[in-house]
């Protein structure tokens, strides 16, 4: 689930592929969309960083970090400072040929080698959760956090005694399932809110009944971000195989919540307004290939109504015809993998500190765990 694979490592990048890069229409700019040259296997991060780049609301936030002095080791191990670097590095006016390089080192020494495949939405809570660990302002890493934190609730109810078992959780991106036929964005919302039947082996322990007992598990809804990550599962695990669904998934330009979500889908705890249900698409991550042998671009929005597509060092100007042929529905095509969705209409009051220290260990480093 990664990039091309080429005769170097990404440290030392193919020099013809660095060549081209110089060439029109390599490395053009549009609306402060960079390429990036692709180094060994950087394609999955190189899609992830279009996208960081085009959220507004996270440069502002990562502006805003003045890093206190530090060994040159410890800045080149630091996540949040290489980001900062690589994004100001995108969208200056100067030409600068490997913007990224220094935060593909970063990762490499955070355990996450551009050498190997790497699935983008691992990646993506990876970083998240690097900025977390690695930045010194932490009410400001809470805030970049709070951008894309989907706050819901937990709900277990015993089929024996009704008794229900509820609790807080969040996911910085929302794992929706696939259909092996045709998919809609807003039924694959519904169908992650479902209720599900646990039973068999799947049963859950009842603290009333004291023992197992068959259940239904769900999750409700409780707070909206500023930005909706959403992960479409198209890999699973199938004979001990992992597999791609090439299924179709359309999905929409503007999404509106109010609209696919049941009144039983939300938390009585919500105190979120509806009016902030409200969202726009402006970046698809798209993956193209196997399961095993792949590679990532991104479409990216940034401003007003024109597309553009990041093809690691190659930029150009699109339709929203070339996006929606990221639906998918034939092997070998491009899929889209990961939707970003950015609120339409501005919070009013904005409480990010009201979010620090709730944390749950189950989800902290892992929060698209696996519903069962």
């Amino acid at each position: 689930m990664a990039g091309r694979s080429y005769s170097r490592s990404f440290l030392y990048p193919d020099s013809y592929h660095l060549y081209v890069y110089y060439q029109s229409p390599y490395g053009s700019r549009f609306q402060g969309l960079r390429g990036l040259p692709n180094y060994g296997l950087s394609c999955c991060v190189n899609a992830l960083l279009q996208s960081f780049s085009a959220t507004q609301e996270l440069l502002a936030l990562l502006n805003r970090w003045i890093e206190n002095d530090s060994g040159a080791l410890e800045k080149a191990r630091n996540v949040p400072q290489q980001l900062q670097k690589a994004l100001q590095a995108m969208q200056s006016d100067r030409f600068l040929p490997n913007p990224h390089q220094s935060f593909l080192y970063c990762l490499d020494r955070n355990h996450i080698p551009m050498s190997v495949q790497h699935d983008a939405d691992e990646v993506f809570i990876s970083i998240l959760n690097l900025i977390q660990e690695q930045m010194s302002d932490t009410e400001l890493a809470q805030q970049i956090k709070c951008l894309y934190m989907v706050k819901l609730e937990e709900h277990l109810q015993c089929n024996e005694c009704t008794y229900i078992q509820s609790g807080d959780t969040y996911m910085l991106s929302l794992p929706l399932p696939l259909s092996q036929g045709s998919n809609t964005l807003e039924d694959c919302f519904r169908a992650f809110f479902e209720l599900q039947e646990l039973d068999n082996e799947e049963r859950c322990f009842c603290d009333r009944c004291g023992e197992k007992t068959p259940s239904k598990q769900g999750l409700k809804l409780i707070y909206l971000p500023s930005v909706v990550c959403v992960h479409l599962k198209r890999f699973h695990y199938d004979h001990g195989r992992t597999e791609k669904m090439h299924c179709e998934v359309s999905f929409p330009q503007a999404l509106d919540f109010n609209t696919i979500l049941k009144p039983e889908q939300v938390s009585q705890s919500s105190k979120q307004s509806r009016s902030e249900w409200q969202y726009k698409l402006y970046a698809v991550i798209v993956h193209c290939g196997t399961a095993m042998f792949g590679h990532y671009t991104a479409y990216i929005k940034p401003d007003g109504d024109i597309w553009y597509h990041a093809n690691d060092s190659r930029v150009s100007q699109m339709t929203w015809a070339d996006v929606e042929g990221t639906f998918g529905g034939s092997k070998g095509g491009d899929t889209a993998y990961m939707l970003l969705y950015r609120r339409t209409k501005e919070e009013t009051e904005p409480d990010g500190r009201r979010n620090i220290g709730e944390r749950n260990s189950r989800t902290e480093f892992s929060p698209n765990q696996q519903r069962k």
